[in-house]
């Protein structure tokens, strides 16, 4: 049986080389931030920005250009319909061809970005980077859910948002260390988003692709092959014919309207939840933080080391903080984790409130030196609470939730709603900013509350349920969602 399943070699290997395609992620998501605040980079592509410094202009409002915020948020427009494209290649071709696609994708973008002589090429290589980015987000949290067994599924999923983490550690501190080579040192940081893309790419070139995705492609002789080699035994009958018979239930090999599919009754409430989940995320406010980190700090009156500095201890404590999610998602399950760490946002993003609120005025002062200490305190504490909560754990559940003949389309819708999300806070945050100033986190905070109550009354706890026994042991009874779980859109589904 499958939760007799070894943690073999194979499939450690495999879920670490998969999630290095977390790290594509979090390096580009780490680099904004400290990227769009050196001078040299304002200079070249942002001249108002860069002429701004040391006027009498407002500090709020010293980064609201259009330009400089559509340079970190387009890569996010570009993956949110990359990742549309992105649900025909897994279903088709398998989800490690699809990783393939993500890296090559990635690593032109990254050749564009380091060599940009204008702000259009600067562009480009943020689409192509995007491209790569909504690639590998649709096919990694699928493949980690589909070849984890059962009772570490949670964990293995969640070295997806490890690596995120660690990429934005990473670009932290290249930022730090690029922010002194004049004048070309913002180009070294964007170059070096090369590494993790070969590391990604190459990996994904020898991995095996799931049996959950060969079988939905018809190759059932080589999947048992597979769940034989990822299990470590010869004992693999009861999770083969388990998937088998999903798949057929499903007609998973003919479907061919899985988008339309998620729309029959029975797949709403894990659409619903998969994008809300997604939506939510955002409107926490982490990426506001963990883009425009430097910004923020520059805001308060740190200098440009000092911010980039503070930058770096952040992404170490996302990156530490998400180990703890590793080891805890599959003992206290996804709910309490969601439910702690809403609180401990709430509280954190309203102390950063009141600190800007009290110290932070129109024109430039630096911070006393304990209140700068709070600062960085309150952003850590909000920075950790996310890490173990509601980073990791909002990819996790759309991953291991959709019914096969709706998964991989499922993920995307998943995907789109966070990257569209992603780009409007990334789009929006420093006009938002620059006109609500202190209220800005606390309208975060508030988000925080309405997705905490969320939780509480309408997610379904899924740790320790095969991915493959979700609808009937989850949903079909759940107080709320059990309503739309009935059988009437089955013979719909096999005549698309």
């Amino acid at each position: 049986m499958e939760s007799d399943a070894k943690i073999t070699t194979a499939i450690v290997i495999s879920c670490v080389v998969a999630a290095t395609g977390g790290l594509m992620f979090g390096y580009d998501i780490g680099i904004s931030g400290g990227v769009t605040s050196m001078h040299d980079f304002q200079r070249e592509f942002f001249p108002s920005v860069a002429k701004h410094d040391g006027s009498k202009q407002s500090n709020y409002c010293k980064y609201d250009n259009q330009g400089l915020q559509l340079f970190t948020s387009s890569l996010f427009l570009a993956g949110l319909v990359a990742t549309l494209f992105a649900s025909h290649t897994t279903r088709r071709l398998g989800r490690r061809l699809t990783m393939v696609m993500a890296g090559s994708f990635f690593n032109i973008g990254v050749i564009f970005n380091g060599a940009a002589q204008s702000l259009a090429m600067l562009i480009v290589g943020r689409i192509l980077v995007g491209c790569g980015v909504g690639f590998a987000n649709q096919a990694v949290p699928l493949f980690l859910s589909e070849i984890a067994p059962t009772r570490i599924r949670g964990g293995l999923n969640i070295l997806f948002q490890l690596n995120i983490t660690i990429g934005i550690l990473f670009a932290n501190l290249v930022n730090f260390c690029t922010n002194k080579i004049s004048p070309w040192g913002w180009r070294l940081s964007v170059s070096l988003g090369g590494v993790p893309g070969a590391l990604f790419t190459a990996g994904a070139l020898f991995l095996v692709d799931t049996p959950n995705g060969l079988i939905e492609r018809g190759r059932l002789e080589e999947a048992k092959v597979v769940l034989k080699k990822i299990r470590g035994n010869n004992s693999v009958d009861t999770e083969f014919n388990d998937i088998v018979r999903a798949s057929r239930n499903a007609n998973a090999k003919e479907v061919k309207h899985s988008f339309r599919n998620l729309l029959h009754r029975r797949n709403r409430p894990q659409l619903v939840v998969a994008v809300l989940l997604q939506t939510f995320q955002q409107l926490a406010g982490i990426n506001a933080i963990m883009f425009y980190a430097p910004v923020l700090f520059t805001i308060l009156g740190f200098k440009t080391d000092a911010s980039l500095y503070s930058a770096v201890i952040t992404g170490a404590v996302n990156a530490l903080s998400t180990l703890v999610s590793v080891y805890t998602v599959d003992r206290v399950g996804r709910r309490m984790l969601l439910l702690e760490g809403g609180v401990y946002m709430f509280l954190s993003q309203m102390a950063i409130a009141v600190v800007f609120r009290i110290k932070v005025t129109d024109e430039a002062e630096d911070l006393g030196h304990g209140w700068a200490i709070m600062v960085v305190v309150m952003v850590c504490t909000f920075v950790s609470s996310f890490a173990w909560s509601w980073g990791p754990i909002c990819w996790l559940i759309p991953s291991e939730t959709f019914p096969l003949e709706t998964r991989s389309a499922g993920q995307s819708v998943s995907v789109c709603a966070n990257l569209l999300m992603t780009f409007v806070i990334g789009q929006s945050f420093l006009s938002m900013l620059c006109r609500l100033k202190h209220a800005i986190f606390a309208f975060f905070s508030a988000w925080v509350v309405v997705m905490s109550l969320f939780v509480l009354f309408f997610l379904p706890e899924t740790k320790n349920v095969p991915i493959e026994d979700m609808t009937k042991t989850v949903w079909k009874k759940h107080w709320f969602w059990k309503r739309f779980m009935n059988d009437e859109d089955n013979h719909l589904i096999a005549n698309q």
